[in-house]
């Protein structure tokens, strides 16, 4: 298609997860699924932490943001896949496109710079107990997160300003399943030097930046935990981790596959692992903080019993309210 006319149509066409009909509606229903407990397992980590008082420290503060955060880069790309599944089109308007990639990159630089907050949290709670209250007050996490929310944003502004500028001569289908970056500037006739340039140096240094401080922050943690002197402590530090750990692994492992190649070899192995960062870790993050996290089951537990407690009084109340007196 021809660059006249897809400045007339102003749309994309996503190819998705396989081109195969016969797949489509076994695809729906299985990212429908997904979708659904990623909505509900996020919105009860917030619900948990926003109303038990043991919960109200800076590790949950972030906890219940990233959760929040989680929700918002799936609902960015999800709800939209799920509509393609269905539809023999599988368009999405040029306008679309650039509001759906700059959403997700930035509750996903969100969920980068959470971790790394996350990271600095248990640093600060391992290696320095006696001043955590202190350090980790509340005054420093909200001012972590308001820089943090500002530096993602400005980080996607630069990349979508960057993408609008680009044309699009031989074709407008995108092999992939959403707007992401890589798939769109391999359709890109015009010149993105300056995107490569800008990927090198400020990108890089955007996903550096949190992941370096993961890692340092878990290097003076290990040294820390080796000088405890009984096993059953450093089992009890480990296990504080344990959780934060095995996400930024799932998440950073993904990253790390699908844009740390070239460009010329983006296939449909990206696009799988491209599944795991963006919703499969969203969707698998409430379970591996609950699971592994005593107080935070807890707070679960107690929470869901005040829901199913609730519901029951309704059904009590609606059918009185039809018997009658």
């Amino acid at each position: 298609m021809g660059m006249s006319n897809i400045t007339r149509l102003s749309e994309f066409i996503l190819l998705g997860l396989s081109s195969r009909p016969e797949d489509q509606k076994t695809l729906f229903v299985l990212f429908l699924i997904m979708y659904l407990v990623t909505l509900m397992g996020n919105m009860l980590i917030i619900l948990a932490i926003c109303s038990d008082l043991q919960l109200q420290n800076p590790m949950y503060f972030f906890l219940s943001i990233l959760s929040f955060a989680d929700i918002c880069y799936t609902t960015v790309i999800v709800p939209k896949m799920l509509v393609n599944f269905l539809s023999e089109t599988k368009t999405i308007s040029y306008a679309e496109c650039l509001a759906q990639m700059y959403f997700f990159l930035a509750f996903g630089n969100m969920d980068s710079y959470l971790l790394a907050a996350m990271a600095i949290d248990r640093y600060v709670a391992i290696c320095n107990p006696f001043h955590y209250v202190t350090v980790m007050n509340h005054r420093l996490c909200v001012l972590l997160l308001v820089t943090f929310t500002a530096f993602s944003h400005l980080h996607s502004l630069l990349y979508v300003l960057l993408v609008s500028r680009l044309t699009f001569c031989t074709s407008n289908v995108i092999h992939h399943f959403f707007c992401d970056v890589n798939p769109i500037l391999k359709l890109a006739c015009s010149s993105t030097s300056v995107y490569r340039v800008v990927a090198m140096t400020e990108g890089l240094a955007s996903v550096m930046a949190p992941f370096g401080c993961i890692v340092t922050s878990y290097l003076r943690i290990l040294i820390a935990v080796l000088k405890i002197p009984s096993a059953a402590g450093k089992r009890k530090a480990f296990s504080t981790c344990s959780s934060h750990l095995t996400v930024v692994s799932l998440f950073y492992g993904s990253i790390s596959y699908v844009y740390l190649r070239p460009l010329s070899s983006y296939t449909i192995k990206d696009r799988i692992a491209t599944v795991i960062y963006t919703v499969l870790t969203s969707m698998l993050n409430p379970f591996i903080y609950s699971f592994r996290n005593k107080d935070m089951k807890q707070s679960l537990e107690k929470l869901i019993s005040r829901i199913k407690s609730h519901v029951d009084r309704l059904s009590i109340a609606k059918v009185n309210k039809i018997h009658g007196p």
